[in-house]
């Protein structure tokens, strides 16, 4: 026998041991034949004989010596050498692999610790060698060991290092809960905007129903677009949301022609409703003025619609004028009915209620001056003769007045320069307009009386007085940006005389035997028309 071979086997059966089945294997009658009597003994070595047979009740045999070379010597031993094989071994020889050895504490075993993390970022297995080096050195490192390193310590200082890793895990769990609380908060926050976003893109915007009931006022500035709109319907109470009435003035086909004002409305109106309603003229509130109107007219009006007794809006006008905000060259003209004629710019203006009339008038006296400054209207007076903006406003006046189209204004207010002229032979220097003597007497109608009549009538607005010649004192109308253009920029012409026979025909004359003749054609055509 190989004496490598029987060194080895020799530990392994030095003393006899008895092994015993497991109660939960079983185990199958089994044969081993080797071709020799003894099993696994060889020729010339019976040693212990084998019935072949393992029941499961059989205690195992013991063995008395070590096996002898299965192949006499003739062949080489298999088994011999450091990286072979261990040898076959009976059944009831075979060792299970050894069990692994638990290293804890008695009384922890009934409380097994929570599985532990896995991930780097929590067992600390993404820290380099040489920082857990460090912390093996340092206190303040101890919470990350959660695990005792090899060759360190004893069981006490397995126990403590597993206490602080408890407390370790503790703030893992505690960091679980704080990414999972935001994770949660993210998901909801994209939950609350998808369904804002869904609301904004597919759902129906919030509307009322109905033509709503009630009644407020609102003020729409100028230049306000459909979302300022809405903005101000809602704060009103009018409309529901802003949406559905940008998407009902959308659908209008007049939507988008809601003009600057203030309007009257119900409350809790359906966007629809609200934007058919601002297109009625019957709800707006404001004040439009209309190109020609005089200031009386105007102060009318605030009247009413502020609810004030009648002279009320007129006399705050006279008390305050040097108030309004007129500008310098407006001021301190003599024999002037009102300051202010010429100043409340034809425009639309709100009128709210409890709206106090100065106001209102700063307003219109503000635009004015707004629409003056961009007219070069020192220069274009004084180029045609005039003593500044306030002779220049007057003629526009004039011309606003007389020409009943707007297609003459250029013709008209070449009349009127001719007529001023102090050495021309048709008026001498006279205007001889009805519209001056309409003013002064408060009255709009063509039968002034005849020429003889009035020319007894002593008023500085009186333009057939004999003693009345050139400009009358002051502006006898509101004119628009037109007749503005029209008295800065005449025709040439040598006319003195014109009459608007009918909107498609004006005719101007020189000589007043032509203007004759033209009159009685307008009589006669105002006669058929009656």
């Amino acid at each position: 026998m190989d004496p490598q071979y029987q060194q080895q086997m020799q530990p392994q059966y030095q003393q006899p041991q008895q092994y015993q089945q497991h109660p939960q294997q079983h185990h199958h009658q089994q044969q081993y034949e080797t071709g020799y009597p003894g099993g696994y003994d060889t020729p010339g070595n019976t040693g212990q004989q084998y019935d072949g047979s393992w029941e499961s009740g059989q205690a195992a045999m013991a063995y008395g010596g070590p096996p002898a070379d299965p192949y006499g010597g003739q062949n080489p031993d298999l088994y011999g050498t450091p990286q072979a094989y261990p040898p076959p071994q009976p059944p009831g020889h075979r060792q299970n692999p050894p069990e692994p050895v638990i290293d804890w504490a008695p009384e922890e075993e009934a409380s097994p610790e929570p599985e532990e993390e896995q991930h780097p970022f929590f067992t600390g297995a993404d820290d380099s060698d040489d920082k857990r080096g460090k912390r093996d050195d340092h206190d303040e490192y101890d919470e990350y060991d959660d695990e005792p390193a090899p060759g360190r310590g004893s069981r006490g200082g397995d126990r403590e290092r597993r206490s602080k890793a408890k407390k370790r895990k503790g703030k893992n769990g505690m960091a679980c809960l704080v990414v999972a609380a935001v994770l949660v908060g993210g998901v909801g926050g994209i939950g609350y905007f998808g369904y804002q976003f869904w609301q904004g893109q597919f759902a129906a915007a919030p509307d009322y129903a109905g033509a709503g009931s009630g009644e407020v006022q609102v003020e729409i500035p100028k230049d306000s677009g459909g979302y300022q709109i809405g903005n101000i319907l809602k704060k009103a109470g009018v409309v529901k949301s802003v949406d559905a009435f940008v998407s009902a003035q959308g659908k209008n086909p007049k939507g988008l022609s809601i003009q600057a004002g203030v309007y009257t409305l119900k409350k809790e109106m359906s966007a629809e409703s609200a934007v058919s309603l601002m297109l009625n003229p019957v709800s707006q509130a404001n004040l439009v003025i209309p190109e020609g109107k005089r200031n009386t007219w105007v102060y009318d009006q605030l009247d009413k619609r502020l609810d004030l007794k009648a002279g009320t809006t007129k006399g705050i006008a006279r008390a305050k004028a040097d108030s309004l905000g007129l500008p310098d060259w407006a001021k301190n003209h003599p024999d002037v009915k009102d300051p202010l004629e010429g100043f409340l710019f034809p425009a639309s203006y709100p009128v709210a209620k409890g709206t106090k009339p100065e106001d209102v008038l700063r307003k219109m006296v503000s635009r004015a001056n707004a629409e003056y400054l961009k007219l070069d209207m020192d220069a274009k007076a004084k180029a045609h003769g005039l003593q500044g903006p306030w002779e220049l406003l007057t003629v526009a006046s004039l011309v606003q007045v007389e020409g009943k189209y707007k297609h003459d204004f250029d013709k008209v207010a070449r009349v009127v320069y001719n007529r001023l002229k102090p050495n021309n032979v048709e008026t001498v220097g006279r205007l001889e307009f009805d519209s001056t003597v309409n003013y002064f007497r408060g009255t709009s109608t063509l039968d002034v009386g005849t020429v003889e009549e009035m020319r007894k009538i002593k008023d500085p607005y009186n333009t057939y007085a004999f003693d009345v010649k050139g400009l009358i004192p002051g502006p006898i109308s509101n004119p628009g940006i037109e007749a503005l253009n029209s008295a800065m920029n005449p025709a040439d012409g040598p006319w003195y005389y014109f009459v608007s026979i009918n909107e498609n025909k004006t005719v101007f004359s020189v000589t007043l035997k032509e203007h004759n003749q033209n009159v009685a054609e307008y009589e006669k055509e105002r006669e058929q028309g009656q």
